[in-house]
């Protein structure tokens, strides 16, 4: 082989290497194939119905808490509308945020709505019966318990980990918590770009 050649092969191999090395996302966990959601029917906070083909066509992040939630819930959410914010130049749109309340006994549609708000614009809520919100939960592998025992002032055990739903309407990633503002500025642009 000559020289040329060798050094355009080299070139070709090194650009090979480089663009297969590019990062990839740190503080999550992405599905090497998503997983298709089967059926729910939950109610939005406008009261429209909230199923599987209200996530199609565009990503969202998926929340599970309470408004009661006095720490983790105001702060994952606060994280996800300030990462939002930050991404809002380097994304085409940014994912919906949607907190689905595991405790519909309290969080009626307009409580759920004045609290989401209060967050940001883009932020929403949804909840539901519990067998519909176990058929969604049970999926994504998300644990609720409603400690009633304790009075009207209950506290409710949830998973705080955020799902992120592609455009298909399926289970894509997941960020496990600890949250941070930065995991997700990090790790969304690379998810949303490669898929």
């Amino acid at each position: 082989m000559t020289l040329p050649k060798k050094i355009l092969s080299l070139s070709i191999i090194a650009t090979f290497i480089l663009g297969c090395s590019s990062k990839s996302p740190e503080y999550s966990t992405v599905l090497t194939k998503p997983i298709k959601l089967d059926e729910f029917m939950l109610t939005a906070d406008d009261d429209s119905v909230f199923s599987n083909q209200s996530l199609k066509d565009k990503w969202s992040l998926l929340f599970f808490g309470y408004t009661h939630c006095p720490d983790v819930c105001p702060l994952t959410l606060h994280q996800l509308a300030q990462a939002n914010k930050e991404l809002a130049d380097k994304l085409d749109s940014t994912p919906d945020i949607i907190m689905v309340s595991v405790d519909p006994d309290r969080d009626t549609s307009e409580i759920l709505q004045k609290y989401v708000r209060s967050f940001g614009e883009n932020v929403s809520g949804v909840t539901g019966k519990n067998e519909e919100l176990d058929k969604l939960t049970s999926q994504l592998g998300i644990f609720y318990n409603a400690n009633k025992h304790e009075g009207e002032n209950y506290s409710v055990n949830h998973s705080a980990a955020v799902i992120l739903i592609n455009k298909n309407a399926e289970f894509h990633a997941v960020f496990s918590a600890p949250h941070s503002i930065e995991h997700f500025v990090s790790d969304l642009p690379l998810i949303l770009k490669e898929s």
